[in-house]
């Protein structure tokens, strides 16, 4: 049995994480979900976006499930994503993006994951303003030598363990010779130990160039946090775009997996929400709980719903009549 803190998120979160939930117990794995809030959920019920009963769910059970969160405009926090991250130290942000047969794209051999750090850079918020009428303002970007050596290290880790051949290390290091330059230079040196993996280093604005011209060189990218971000938003677009994409977010002692797009106010509650990106971060978390078939049979499962292009979403398919839950039943049923 297996202790999840399941968090169903704002907006159509609710809908597409009770779509993820059937479809993984359909499985037959055992799973105990606790059901924690957050986002505008929370502020709402609690008065803050992430309260001490959730945060208490997730010191318990290292593992969360989450939808896609609202944070509140205002004061408190700049995002309960990065807050969740820093908290638990989950340094590594995995996202892979790969073609979908059924899903119109300009390319139909895309198969790229982005590894991105998750705890340093610019999205520390250490950012003031110099001076009292706030016209001039300051954000210092830090990154650290064990920062960059973890991240890396994953990278190619993951590479070697899911049959990756190459790692491209993305970075700005001839005009950001400090911070980038230390990731770059630190990214070599852990190359080094991996001679079975190629490895090579892009700069970002040509990263960006050559994955519109031709996705196909590239396999695994490891980057700094808003590189990250913004690539991988990119390689999204590439294959069909956040509907498509999930995320997981690894520490070393807790690890949590959502959807990685936005809440969606304006379709919640109309069961036109694509569940795809949450459901393939199920299959990232059941693989990751060692529940490898489990995870297998529903990635097939969801590739067949998806090339048929039936029982989709109408992101999928304009022509289709289903909807959220119509598509997450074929899922089942293609189990």
């Amino acid at each position: 049995m297996h202790n999840v803190t399941l968090i169903k998120g704002d907006g159509i979160g609710p809908s597409i994480m009770e779509v993820a939930v059937k479809i993984i117990d359909a499985t037959g794995v055992k799973i105990n979900w606790e059901q924690a809030d957050a986002g505008m959920v929370a502020f709402d019920k609690y008065g803050t976006p992430l309260p001490d009963e959730t945060l208490e769910s997730i010191d318990k059970n290292r593992i969360a499930f989450k939808g896609p969160l609202t944070t509140p405009i205002g004061g408190g926090f700049r995002s309960i994503n990065v807050a969740l991250r820093q908290k638990y130290d989950l340094y590594a942000n995995i996202r892979p993006a790969k073609t979908w047969k059924g899903a119109q794209t300009k390319f139909d051999n895309v198969d790229i994951v982005v590894v991105r750090e998750n705890t340093e850079g610019l999205y520390l918020g250490l950012e003031h303003y110099l001076t009292r009428e706030k016209d001039v303002a300051e954000s210092l970007a830090v990154i650290t030598k064990s920062g960059s050596e973890r991240i890396v290290e994953y990278a190619f880790k993951y590479a070697k363990e899911n049959g990756r051949k190459k790692v491209t290390a993305c970075h700005k290091a001839n005009i950001l010779k400090f911070t980038s330059g230390l990731f770059l230079d630190t990214a070599k040196e852990v190359a080094k130990k991996y001679p079975e993996i190629e490895f090579d280093e892009k700069i970002v604005d040509a990263t960006c160039m050559h994955l519109i011209m031709d996705p196909t060189q590239f396999d695994v990218i490891v980057t700094t946090n808003m590189f990250g971000d913004i690539l991988s938003d990119l390689t999204a677009g590439l294959v069909g775009g956040l509907g498509l994409i999930p995320g997981a977010n690894i520490g070393t002692e807790a690890a949590l997996f959502e959807a990685v797009h936005g809440s969606a106010p304006d379709i919640a509650g109309k069961n036109i929400a694509n569940p795809t990106a949450v459901i393939m971060a199920g299959v990232m978390m059941l693989n990751y709980l060692g529940e490898t078939e489990a995870a297998t049979k529903i990635k097939n499962a969801v590739e067949k719903v998806v090339e048929a292009g039936e029982f989709v979403t109408p992101d999928l398919n304009p022509n289709s009549k289903a909807g959220t839950i119509e598509m997450g039943e074929a899922i089942i049923a293609a189990l």
